[in-house]
């Protein structure tokens, strides 16, 4: 009738859209290590039983990592030689949120996305440095920070529609190459688990994002590592694939 607009009408394709970040600036971007036994059997590690552990949560600075769908990863020039991927499930946080408990917890989720969590496996601030005990670890967690590191999209799926985030499959190639393929029914901690562990010490807010970790498949393991002019596409059911390409900074 009239004043009535047609979808039809309005609708574009993705093709035609310019996608971005679903959220652009989260006031946290948290993301797990070590959620999945096969990812840390295949580093080399020993997996815990849940009971005997806790989540492993670190950040990455979000505007500065978060990159929209379609949009290149930079290979950083200062240590461009062992840079992987990570298939990851991101939960969208909905309200204000401290304290919940794992039964309650899935009720502050707004939605879920896709992340691929880039990491710099080699990377090594002062070569000729004299080595501390804990310099891998901020090894390892600086080589996370590089600038474009953290993919994100292509959406958001509501959390009505996936009331059980623990069913979902996850795939990623590379180049159309699987090299991860997994389901989220594999983590240690569930995500109800590790929302409420994060709000027993940090209030969550609208917006905040938490990644769930990565199942096994990294390039490390096999030594293969991203180049300029590589694709991925990082996909998981029910949300869609995040398709990112490589190239030099």
């Amino acid at each position: 009738g009239e004043g009535r607009v047609s979808i039809a009408k309005v609708a574009i394709t993705t093709s035609q859209a310019k996608l971005l970040v679903p959220v652009p600036r989260p006031n946290k971007l948290f993301l797990l290590a070590g959620n999945y036994a096969d990812h840390i059997r295949e580093g080399g590690g020993i997996a815990a039983e849940r009971a005997e552990t806790f989540p492993y949560v670190f950040m990455k600075p979000p505007t500065t990592t978060l990159t929209d769908p379609g949009q290149p990863i930079r290979i950083p020039r200062v240590s461009p030689g062992a840079i992987d991927w990570e298939l990851e499930l991101a939960v969208v946080i909905g309200r204000r949120t401290k304290a919940v408990s794992e039964a309650e917890a899935l009720g502050c989720v707004a939605g879920y996305t896709v992340i691929n969590d880039i990491s710099n496996r080699k990377f090594k601030p002062n070569p000729k440095r004299k080595e501390r005990p804990k310099d891998n670890f901020f090894d390892w967690l600086h080589g996370k920070w590089h600038d474009s590191f953290c993919p994100c999209g292509p959406c958001i799926v509501s959390a009505d529609a996936i009331p059980n985030p623990q069913s979902l499959p996850l795939q990623l190639k590379l180049n159309d190459q699987i090299r991860q393929d997994a389901s989220t029914a594999l983590m240690i901690f569930p995500v109800a688990a590790v929302i409420e562990f994060i709000s027993s010490f940090v209030t969550l807010e609208p917006g905040d994002i938490i990644s769930t970790g990565t199942p096994a498949g990294v390039g490390s393991t096999t030594g293969t590592f991203l180049k300029p002019g590589d694709v991925l596409s990082a996909q998981i059911g029910q949300i869609g694939t995040l398709v990112t390409p490589v190239l030099a900074e």
